[in-house]
């Protein structure tokens, strides 16, 4: 029962996925598809159009598996080795540069959101 609520979950996800393709090709617009999928389902879990629950085990599953995703995109870069050939130190510290940038950023939004909430939590108790 639960391989088929992954199953379903997964074939939902992929309609945000393919919502976004047709929205992108119907409005010939430069963003990818996937990109305009992710913003519906942003949308869609934000005004609590969908509810979490109703994607999460998909989601999870997803997400255990991310690494297995990257192997298509990892043995592509093989056919354009000769673009990165002498490169390879630059190419990696443009990855920890770019890496560290994300994490930072990540931790002053996360620590910005928890000081928020701390503080609407704080409001909320003197009402």
């Amino acid at each position: 029962m639960k391989f088929i609520r992954i199953v379903i979950q997964l074939a939902g996800l992929f309609l945000f996925y393919f919502a976004g393709t047709a929205i992108q090709q119907f409005f010939n617009l430069s963003m990818p598809g996937s990109i305009i999928g992710m913003f519906l389902l942003f949308f869609c879990l934000s005004f609590k159009l969908i509810k979490l629950p109703l994607l999460k085990e998909g989601s999870s599953f997803l997400l255990k598996h991310l690494a297995l995703l990257f192997v298509p995109a990892t043995v592509g870069l093989m056919d354009h080795f000769d673009l990165f050939a002498g490169r390879g130190l630059i190419s990696a510290l443009i990855a920890l540069f770019s890496t560290a940038l994300v994490m930072l950023s990540a931790a002053f939004v996360s620590q910005w959101m928890s000081t928020r909430k701390t503080a609407n939590e704080g409001e909320g108790k003197n009402l």
